[in-house]
């Protein structure tokens, strides 16, 4: 399934989304294990799994680019997170960021495809 972002959109932004709503269309691979006193909907945190394939696209995404020195920590400064945190995102994959942190995220990966880095 494809979408048609705005034609406006930055090449590498609309690449980016594609890429992700293909992995949200593509069904889970294992179900993830729920403790029978969690209530459907009810004080539930989604952790990263099958539950949550945008999330999973979006590390597949940003882990190259987290590859030179110094660049997780510049990145935990920018999202205003230890960077302990980042390890729980992207190399434990025991938990997610809030949304706004999500949307930051997205931003720096465009501006670090561009070339450019937030400072």
């Amino acid at each position: 399934m494809s979408i048609a972002p705005s034609p406006t959109t930055d090449p590498v932004l609309r690449g980016l989304i594609e890429a992700l709503w293909d992995a949200a269309c593509t069904p889970a691979q294992k179900p993830v294990r729920r403790r029978e006193s969690d209530l459907p909907g009810y004080n539930c945190t989604l952790r990263p799994g099958s539950d949550t394939p945008l999330w999973t696209s979006l590390v597949r995404v940003t882990l190259p680019l987290l590859r030179k020195r110094g660049t997780k920590a510049h990145l935990a400064r920018i999202l205003g997170l230890p960077r302990q945190r980042l390890n729980e995102f992207f190399v434990e994959r025991t938990a997610t960021p809030d949304a706004e942190r999500t949307l930051r995220l997205l931003v720096w990966i465009a501006q670090r495809n561009r070339g450019k880095d937030l400072g």
